[in-house]
């Protein structure tokens, strides 16, 4: 981020069936449990975690950037269980541009909890850090959060073609994005 947004943790956001809150200490165990599923690894940039202590490393590395006040991650709650988390990968607040990513624990795929998720972020993000365009992207083959993003209101801008080397290959990476005209005429 290209400066501080909060001098600590982000603020806890409510939608109608989550509640997104910072994350703590607390979460290494449910955190471990979708980030050791290969299946939950296969479009994020990470490998599946193979320890604990791989996710408290994950963990700790978000609270001091909560403590530094340059780190945007939430936790998704549903039900009361710590279940995936989202973020504003990076804010550039100079541009105005911020990009929005996520992972959910495979057991609450397809329920539209990812998408009320980021429809809380994008509102977050116009309404209190007034952004001007909101973005997020994904691997070319990673049809379900394209989908996410669709519903979410974003537009596909395009493909960028080999534009990020993960595990081994150079990724062809889909481009969505939202900006504010869009976000007020929706």
């Amino acid at each position: 981020m290209s400066e501080n947004i909060f001098i600590q943790a982000p603020p806890v956001l409510k939608t109608a069936r989550l509640t997104l809150r910072p994350i703590s200490l607390n979460d290494l165990e449910a955190m471990f449990n979708y980030t050791s599923s290969e299946n939950v690894a296969r479009f994020v940039t990470w490998s599946p975690h193979k320890s604990l202590d791989e996710t408290k490393v994950f963990v700790e590395l978000v609270l001091n950037g909560y403590e530094q006040g340059n780190h945007l991650l939430w936790g998704i709650e549903y039900e009361q269980k710590f279940i995936g988390t989202i973020d504003f990968v990076s804010v550039n607040d100079q541009h105005k541009c911020a990009e929005i990513g996520y992972v959910l624990s495979e057991e609450y795929w397809n329920q539209g909890i990812t998408t009320e998720a980021v429809k809380k972020l994008i509102d977050y993000g116009f309404n209190e850090l007034k952004m001007i365009r909101i973005q997020a992207r994904c691997f070319e083959d990673n049809i379900a959060s394209q989908k996410v993003m669709e519903k979410s209101g974003m537009l596909f801008e395009g493909i960028l073609r080999k534009s990020m080397f993960v595990k081994g290959l150079h990724q062809n990476i889909k481009m969505y994005a939202i900006t504010d005209d869009d976000y007020i005429n929706s």
